[in-house]
C-alpha cells in the first residue's frame, strides 16, 4: 500500500507541475490562479496546497525541473567532453540554452529570478540558488576535466575559471530572458563570441 500511495502522490505532483508549465506559459504566470491549477490538473485546491503553499513555489518547482533535467543531460559532457576546450564548453553551454525553455517561458524566467532576488533567504530563494551551485559545479567539473584530459594549462585553477565562465553564461542568459525578441541563436552566437577567445587563453598550445 506505501508504494501505491507514493505512486498516486507523485502522480498528482507531477500533473500539478505539468498544468503549471502549461497555464503558465499560455495565460502568463500572473494570470493563472491556484484554482485553475486544479482544475487543470484534476485535483481539488487543496490537494496543491498539500504540495505547494503558494504559486511562487509551484514557479520555483517548474525552474527545478528545468535544471535537474538540464544536470542530468550535461553529465555526459563533463565526464567525455568534446575535443577542444572551446568546444567542450561551449558544448555545455548550449545545453543549458538549447533546454531552457522547454518548461519556462522567458516571462516565467524573469518572474522566478525576480522571486529569488527579492526573497534570497526564503526556502525558494534558497532553492533557486541550490540549482545555479549545481549548474556552476558542473562548469567547474568540466574544466577540471579538460585540465586533467591535457587540454587546459595545469596551473588553471578550475574553482575560479568555472565560477567566471558560469556568471558570464547567467548574465548572457539574463539578458536572454530579458528581450522577448532576442532568439536563442542570438544567444548562442553571443556566448560562441565571449568564449572563444577565453578558451584559447587557457587552452595548451598542442591541444
Amino acid at each position: 500500500m506505501t508504494g501505491l500511495r507514493d505512486r498516486q502522490k507523485a502522480d498528482r505532483e507531477r500533473r500539478i507541475l505539468h498544468a503549471a508549465v502549461t497555464l503558465f506559459r499560455d495565460r502568463g504566470y500572473r494570470a493563472v490562479r491556484l484554482e485553475d491549477l486544479a482544475d487543470r490538473a484534476d485535483v481539488s485546491v487543496g490537494t496543491v496546497y498539500n504540495y505547494y503553499h503558494a504559486k511562487g513555489d509551484i514557479l520555483i518547482a517548474t525552474v527545478a525541473l528545468e535544471v535537474e533535467e538540464v544536470v542530468a543531460m550535461g553529465q555526459g559532457i563533463v565526464e567525455d567532453p568534446p575535443r577542444g576546450v572551446e568546444a567542450a564548453i561551449l558544448a555545455l553551454i548550449h545545453q543549458y540554452y538549447d533546454h531552457s525553455l522547454k518548461y519556462l517561458s522567458k516571462e516565467m524566467w524573469r518572474t522566478a529570478m525576480a522571486i529569488s532576488i527579492e526573497a534570497p533567504d526564503t526556502p525558494n530563494g534558497r532553492r533557486y540558488a541550490d540549482l545555479d551551485d549545481k549548474l556552476r559545479g558542473q562548469v567547474i567539473a568540466l574544466i577540471a576535466r579538460l585540465r586533467d584530459r591535457g587540454e587546459v594549462r595545469p596551473r588553471i585553477d578550475p574553482v575560479p575559471l568555472g565560477e567566471l565562465i558560469f556568471n558570464n553564461l547567467n548574465m548572457a542568459f539574463i539578458e536572454f530572458v530579458k528581450n522577448d525578441a532576442m532568439t536563442l541563436e542570438e544567444l548562442r552566437r553571443s556566448i560562441a563570441a565571449q568564449m572563444r577567445p577565453l578558451a584559447r587563453m587557457i587552452a595548451m598550445e598542442d591541444a
